[in-house]
């Protein structure tokens, strides 16, 4: 097994995240002004400040290893097309669900390897019984396992699950509130007895890796550094995040582009997803 990170640069960069987190929630218990990205997104100081402190910290923990965020996205693909290593960030995803102050946001940072997310760490500051304390957080390592940590520092492994019988047990299965709800109906109309649930930034896939859902399809646009830190997580947890035309492994910095392909989150394949799937996006 290699070691990613060590278990003190992975107790450093914990820690550190939750710094940047309190720095987050500082700003949402209070008025913020909100600015419009090149690409119509929104923008908030929380945004800014959780992306320096996150680049600071990974500076000082692991220096020389290259940073993509999504506040420095314009590193062009002729540099970034060497780096066998780098950091990818998202210091704030969800960031219209933290406008809306319904708490479903995260920190977002992941290590990757030769276009595969190793090692991630998903920060939700505002959710769990110590809201704007510690909040709660996923994190997972290859060949370690995935772990949730909820208002303390206790690691509690998490696994993704099994998928159960419908006839016993419906599907649960995952969406977004904002994005690609039609394809998402028609996918799930072709599914047995199933259950939806929607919710706001990666914490969809961190769902799917704790086996409290068993499905996240994201048939809509999203970036790299909106899953990378998620799908290292869920794969830590034994579980798969598959592009949906071919059903491998989503992938990391191999074009220009850091837009991803349409996605599903699963524990397991199975054929009756599958074809759903396959029937839906045709």
């Amino acid at each position: 097994m290699t070691d990613f990170i060590t278990d003190s640069q992975r107790r450093d960069l914990l820690d550190g995240v939750h710094a940047a987190g309190r720095e987050v929630v500082a700003i949402y218990r209070r008025d913020f002004s909100v600015e419009e990205k090149a690409d119509a997104s929104p923008l908030t100081e929380a945004d800014m400040a959780s992306h320096h402190a996150l680049v600071a910290l990974l500076e000082r923990i692991t220096p020389g290893v290259p940073i993509l965020s999504e506040e420095s996205a314009e590193i062009p693909y002729a540099t970034r097309a060497d780096w066998q290593r780098y950091w990818l960030i998202d210091p704030l995803d969800g960031t219209k669900e933290f406008i809306n102050r319904n708490g479903e946001f995260t920190l977002n940072v992941a290590l990757v390897e030769h276009g595969e997310p190793v090692f991630g760490i998903v920060h939700a500051p505002m959710l769990g019984e110590r809201a704007g304390e510690q909040g709660q957080t996923w994190w997972g390592q290859h060949g370690q396992g995935a772990f949730k940590r909820d208002g303390s520092d206790e690691d509690m492994p998490i696994h993704a699950r099994a998928l159960p019988d419908p006839e016993a047990e419906p599907w649960k299965i995952v969406g977004s509130r904002r994005h690609g709800a039609e394809t998402f109906d028609a996918f799930c109309q072709r599914l047995p007895a199933h259950e939806c649930v929607s919710m706001g930034s990666s914490l969809k896939l961190c769902l799917v890796a704790e086996g409290h859902a068993d499905l996240y399809p994201r048939l809509a646009p999203t970036c790299e550094w909106d899953t990378a830190a998620a799908q290292a997580v869920v794969t830590a947890a034994g579980g798969q995040v598959l592009d949906v035309a071919t059903l491998a492994p989503l992938r990391c910095n191999q074009q220009e582009s850091v837009l991803n392909p349409f996605f599903i989150v699963c524990g397991q394949r199975d054929p009756r997803w599958e074809n759903a799937l396959r029937e839906s996006v045709a």
